[in-house]
């Protein structure tokens, strides 16, 4: 553990894989911070990240790292911040080699960059006895298991912080850890002191998403304004060690900081604010105060928690079949009746074809596509309406044909159909576990 400190400042300098990159750059130059941490991964992420890497054994991490690693690197390195990321996704060891080579390239040679491992568990889940949480189907039973990813806890990013690493890279983290590992590390806090586990873990969880918690995903024109989104701050935790913090953003970016904003995302993706499991520590959000000190500044306090749980989740990715998409326009009078006849065509072709999705969405964007089950009455027809269908198929020639379906329609349906579009993809869907936490061995490898 490195020598207690009264305060220190965390960044959030990104909220998901394709988040933008200058407000990161704006943290690292003028941020005054100690770590800028980038959390990168959703679970649907990791799958694709594998299958990345299993075409490519030097990929699978995230395609953004080179970028903006080349952005920040020479703003940390004036600045003596630190870089925690689960950027390394299903390829940790790549990511760290591919860091050290940005790094070289703009003067850093000397940069210590580690990276975390143990989180990739596909053998030990393919043949536990678990079940799948969401539908309890045996893990086993899942036919092409991609990935399975258990969501690690602060400790192995803590020894590697012990271990004067500039740059952590991880995979599958829980996202709140990527943010108490530093807070454990500068202030020497004990793992099982889970009353300041639980607060450190409310302030992860309000930076894990970045820009939400200065307004974006916030905004509602009129109802709920916020400045300047379109160069939007990226939040600023200072925290002491008691683990009181204060939300704020660098001074003069857009956005703002208040207690309506944290107060929405600290409720965001939380079933049980009583009970949020982590693998830290059991989070209760439910004492949590927050408060306007000054503008933009947001006081967090009352966070606790209980012991850690005895298992881990895990992410578990798998092939399940293919998806073929169509899409075509209508406009001008008539156009809602052409695209309902648009879609009778499609569904009647399909039975005649012979070619049965298992599952079929025919949606008139702007009308029903969000919900479906509404019947939408109108004074007034809509002047355009966007037709999309999609279906899931067991192969990829099934996806590709279903897709042409709707292409036909040019020339074979309704008049005036435009702008069509058509894919075909595999679909790699995500499921969850748990397994014992003694059974994941986790590690810490230095590329210095």
């Amino acid at each position: 553990m490195g020598a207690a400190r009264k305060k220190i400042r965390l960044g959030a300098g990104a909220g998901y894989s394709g988040d933008r990159i200058e407000p990161a750059v704006e943290l690292a130059e003028k941020g005054d911070l100690d770590y800028l941490i980038f959390e990168c991964l959703a679970e649907r992420t990791i799958a694709l990240a594998q299958q990345c890497r299993l075409n490519d054994p030097a990929k699978g991490y995230d395609p953004l790292l080179e970028d903006r690693m080349v952005a920040v690197l020479p703003g940390c390195r004036r600045n003596g911040v630190r870089i925690i990321t689960n950027m390394g996704a299903a390829n940790p060891a790549a990511a760290a080699a591919k860091v050290r080579a940005v790094a070289a390239r703009i003067g850093w040679p000397d940069i210590k960059v580690g990276y975390i491992t143990g989180d990739e568990v596909l053998k030990l889940a393919a043949t536990s006895r678990g079940r799948v949480l969401e539908t309890e189907t045996p893990v086993a039973r899942l036919a092409g298991l991609v990935s399975a990813h258990a969501y690690l806890g602060a400790e192995p990013l803590v020894v590697a912080l012990a271990g004067g690493a500039d740059v952590v890279i991880t995979g599958r983290t829980a996202d709140p850890s990527l943010f108490l590992a530093p807070l454990i590390h500068e202030f020497g806090w004990a793992l099982d002191d889970w009353n300041r586990l639980g607060q450190g873990t409310v302030v992860g969880h309000l930076l894990e998403c970045a820009g939400q918690v200065t307004g974006g995903y916030f905004a509602d024109p009129g109802h709920k304004d916020v400045p300047g989104l379109a160069r939007l701050g990226f939040p600023i935790a200072e925290v002491s060690a008691n683990g009181r913090a204060v939300i704020t953003k660098v001074p003069g970016s857009g956005g703002a900081v208040t207690v309506r904003n944290c107060r929405e995302q600290l409720l965001y993706e939380i079933h049980n604010p009583a009970c949020y499991l982590t693998p830290d520590v059991t989070a209760d959000f439910t004492r949590v105060r927050i408060t306007e000190v000054a503008p933009d500044r947001v006081a967090v306090t009352g966070g606790t928690g209980r012991r850690r749980p005895d298992t881990l989740k895990v992410s578990l990715g798998y092939r399940d079949g293919f998806i073929g998409e169509g899409q075509i326009s209508y406009a001008g009078p008539g156009a809602l009746a052409r695209a309902r006849l648009a879609t009778e065509i499609v569904r009647e072709r399909l039975k005649l074809t012979g070619l049965q999705p298992a599952e079929l969405r025919c949606d008139l964007v702007g009308v029903n596509a969000i919900f479906p089950a509404v019947h939408v009455r109108r004074k007034h027809e809509p002047a355009e309406v966007r037709v999309r269908i999609a279906g899931r198929t067991p192969t990829l020639a099934d996806a590709v044909r279903l897709g042409n379906e709707v292409e036909t329609l040019y020339t074979n349906g309704p008049a005036g159909g435009g702008g069509v579009t058509k894919s075909a993809r595999e679909v790699i869907a995500i499921a969850s576990t748990l397994i014992p936490r003694d059974a994941v061995r986790t590690g810490f490898v230095s590329t210095s």
